[in-house]
């Protein structure tokens, strides 16, 4: 593989935390793959020896238990679990996301209360956006919370909720105000402790997908249930859908980082396949459109890691922008698709076996052009700054 590239904001920390997450991933996570694979989830004792590693919240303030880090630590662990093959462990939407709406808007006493519990992985978190009748299009959201004295009465249902059999930590995106539309929407943190098994708030199945086995994907339902005020993100309602805008941008480069790795995982062993394996009495790359298939791919891989690495770099210092941010969640999930299908074509009949990596990866990377907003949204929104 062509790994002589080191992205510009790598530094010596980095480095060093970058082989203590591999290494980490190598003895406590990759063991246990096929079995989490089969059993749809991610064991419930992976997260709290990972907090124990320092993996959770690595770019949350100290003060509140985590790393005190910035989105580049983000990457490293997004990119380390994208190398070693791991989709299961939802850190992204736990660490990424979710605990990063509780850092910018939650009150002193709800960030003490939830981050330091988050960083220790005694609380799993997901984020309830999509619905059966709606996804990226986030103002259509149905779901309500309506005031009743001290308590918002949740009624509703959210669906594709990753970590969502697991979580104990919710964070729902919700119509205060259903009149208002957009101006309408609030986040609400939902803490299953306290409302599971009361009545009124219940899971779904461990949704069965195409790929990415081993991550815990559910559907939720509100029924009457009541949350108090103060779980309220923001100091006042109506103040959801720009808080959403406000955080997507990151998300969106968080699943950009994880095609880029993938991508390079991808390339690193069917260039190591195609090495080993003869046909017609020669080694497979020794053919021509071996060779000039995998240069065009490898050119790809680097132009998706320079953008990628820019843009972390923004993120990092605050500047990057929505449209940038759709642009490279687009591109790059567009090209894993197609390279990491490219390179499945080279190791034969032997890619469609899933005991080899290349099918996993294969399977696993379809919904990367769909969730955090389809690829189709984030052409609009690109264009809308044309």
């Amino acid at each position: 593989m062509i790994d002589n590239y080191d992205s510009p904001w790598m530094d010596e920390e980095l480095h060093i935390m970058r082989d203590a997450v591999a290494k980490f991933l190598q003895k406590e996570f990759v063991p246990n793959m096929d079995k989490w694979e089969k059993q749809g989830f991610v064991d419930r004792d992976a997260w709290r020896v990972a907090g124990q590693a320092g993996l959770l919240c690595a770019s949350i303030p100290e003060e509140y238990g985590g790393g005190g880090g910035n989105f580049k630590h983000e990457m490293v662990l997004v990119e380390e679990l994208s190398y070693a093959n791991i989709t299961g462990f939802g850190n992204g939407v736990h660490s990424g996301i979710v605990a990063h709406y509780i850092n910018a808007y939650g009150s002193e006493e709800q960030k003490k209360k939830w981050l330091p519990r988050m960083a220790s992985g005694d609380i799993v978190s997901a984020i309830a956006m999509s619905e059966p009748g709606t996804g990226s299009d986030l103002q259509a959201v149905a779901t309500t919370a309506l005031a009743d004295g001290d308590n918002y009465v949740l009624n509703g249902q959210k669906t594709f909720l990753t970590n969502g059999m697991t979580a104990n930590l919710i964070c729902v995106v919700t119509k205060t105000d259903p009149s208002e539309g957009g101006k309408g929407i609030s986040l609400i943190i939902v803490e299953t402790e306290l409302v599971e098994g009361e009545g009124g708030f219940s899971r779904g199945r461990n949704l069965e997908k195409l790929g990415m086995k081993a991550q815990d994907t559910a559907e939720i339902f509100f029924d009457d249930v009541r949350v108090p005020k103060e779980n309220l993100l923001g100091p006042s309602e109506g103040k959801g859908f720009v808080q959403l805008m406000q955080q997507l941008p990151q998300e969106r480069l968080i699943i950009a980082a994880g095609a880029c790795a993938a991508i390079e995982k991808a390339l690193k062993i069917t260039s190591e396949y195609v090495k080993e394996r003869k046909a017609f009495g020669k080694r497979i790359l020794d053919f021509q459109n071996t060779q000039f298939r995998l240069a065009e791919r490898y050119t790809e891989a680097r132009l998706a890691r320079v953008f990628v690495d820019d843009c972390a770099m923004k993120l990092a210092d605050g500047k990057l922008d929505e449209a940038t941010a759709a642009m490279a969640k687009w591109w790059t999930t567009q090209k894993q698709c197609e390279i990491v299908d490219e390179c499945l074509q080279f190791f034969g009949g032997y890619g469609f076996m899933m005991e080899y990596p290349i099918a996993k990866m294969y399977a696993d990377s379809r919904i990367q052009k769909i969730y955090g907003g389809s690829n189709e949204i984030m052409k609009l929104l690109i264009a809308r700054e044309i």
